[in-house]
């Protein structure tokens, strides 16, 4: 880590859809969702998670995967980045330029969030709002209401232990911006959430607490439905996919948890070694002036371990900012994806309580009731979304995981050949 006191923030004063049906989402226009090109259960059933590589811009969507836009929206999709080599997208979300805020009772930082589209939703083409951690704690919540059946990304930590990291420092703030534009990259390029009504006014609002209270009263009817009809119902057991995926999620959980206690423990024991050896160059420095004849190989011993701390700085920056984050980050995303399959359960838990009750009726019944079919609908719906975004997710990972390994393997060999280059030179 580098020496010296962290850098401060520059200090500024604060700055001033259309509905979908979906089964889940009931009578509530607070659950509006975008979802009629979800796959067919059938269709996905069909699926390997790790059937093929794709190429995922912004870490998101598969490359290929349609939006369940309006048709306009996709009649007006057009080239907003050259940068993008040839991918045609219609939303670009950024988040960059953190400014301290110092109130009477609070400081705060915020982070301004830039959107280019040509979705009929915006009224226009370009917006440009300042946002704190809290908003985008609002807007997850408000997803994972109005969007039950899909996975919501995570969000980093929001805490910090006092006294070992500065929440107001640069290199945090800098990595908390990284995450934060990663969870809106990661809905932008979602087929469902990107069209949210919530997200819509998390990206244009000016005011955006006045859009807070407007919802403060309203509850998740999905919600609170399946929590009444399952309350003293026991599921009888997963479909075996779901419970794979459920088993699945553990193991990589605590495995990935392990390897981040690991890289924690060798940062730590590298910072350590860092503060030896910034101690020890100075020693050979002072000596060489005692030293006449050996003046010149000890100022060379001095300038090499002062390379070496250089070089190790560097390494052990880098796992700090780019090994850590993304780590942390899928042990969240594991924890939201094992809450998404909980609510999937709690519906198959209605639909067999609902079964199980027509079926202790006495009368004979011609059909279904319509109430056991809708239900059925709902479960039909969340197998098939939370399937799809299983395999998004299994997508993301595997590309994310691919470019982390190769670029910390890249890291410790520059760092090794560094260090190497230095002990050989005459």
């Amino acid at each position: 880590m580098s020496g010296g006191p962290p850098k401060a923030l520059q200090s500024t004063g604060p700055h001033s859809l259309r509905d979908m049906p979906h089964p889940l989402a009931g009578s509530s226009s607070e659950e509006a969702v975008g979802g009629d090109s979800t796959p067919s259960p059938d269709l996905l059933m069909a699926r390997s998670f790790g059937d093929k590589d794709l190429i995922l811009p912004n870490g998101g969507t598969p490359a290929g995967t349609s939006s369940p836009a309006s048709s306009s929206s996709l009649l007006n999709r057009l080239q907003l980045d050259d940068d993008l080599d040839g991918e045609t997208r219609d939303l670009f979300v950024t988040v960059d330029d953190p400014k301290k805020h110092v109130c009477t009772m609070e400081t705060y930082i915020t982070y301004r969030i830039t959107t280019k589209s040509t979705r009929v939703e915006f009224d226009l083409p370009e917006y440009s709002v300042r946002r704190r951690y809290q908003d985008f704690d609002w807007l997850r919540n408000k997803l994972e209401e109005s969007q039950p059946t899909h996975l919501i990304p995570p969000l980093p930590e929001k805490f910090v232990v006092k006294g070992v990291v500065d929440r107001f420092s640069e290199e945090f703030v800098e990595t908390r911006r990284k995450a934060l534009d990663k969870f809106l990259k990661r809905i932008t390029d979602h087929p469902v959430l990107s069209f949210n009504e919530h997200f819509n006014v998390f990206l244009t609002a000016k005011d955006l607490n006045a859009y807070k209270k407007q919802g403060m009263a309203l509850l998740t009817r999905v919600g609170e439905s399946v929590k009444h009809v399952t309350g003293g119902y026991k599921l009888r057991s997963r479909p075996l996919e779901f419970a794979a995926i459920g088993e699945y999620l553990d193991t990589f959980a605590l495995k990935l948890g392990t390897i981040d206690r690991i890289a924690q423990r060798i940062i730590k024991e590298e910072i350590e070694y860092l503060v030896e050896l910034r101690e020890y160059g100075p020693v050979y420095s002072t000596w060489s002036a005692l030293e006449g004849e050996l003046a010149e190989p000890l100022e060379g011993v001095s300038a090499c371990i002062g390379n070496c701390s250089t070089a190790l700085e560097e390494l052990t920056d880098d796992m700090t900012e780019d090994f850590l984050p993304v780590l942390r980050e899928y042990i969240l995303y594991s924890d939201s994806m094992k809450s998404v399959l909980k609510k999937r359960d709690q519906v198959q838990a209605e639909y067999e309580a609902k079964l199980e009750a027509v079926a202790l009726r006495k009368e004979d019944r011609p059909k279904v009731p319509a109430d056991v079919e809708k239900c059925q609908d709902r479960m039909e719906c969340f197998n098939a979304d939370l399937k799809a975004d299983m395999e998004r997710w299994q997508n993301n990972k595997r590309q994310d995981f691919r470019q982390l390994l190769m670029g910390m393997a890249d890291k410790n060999i520059q760092y090794y050949e560094k260090v190497m280059s230095m002990l050989t030179r005459p």
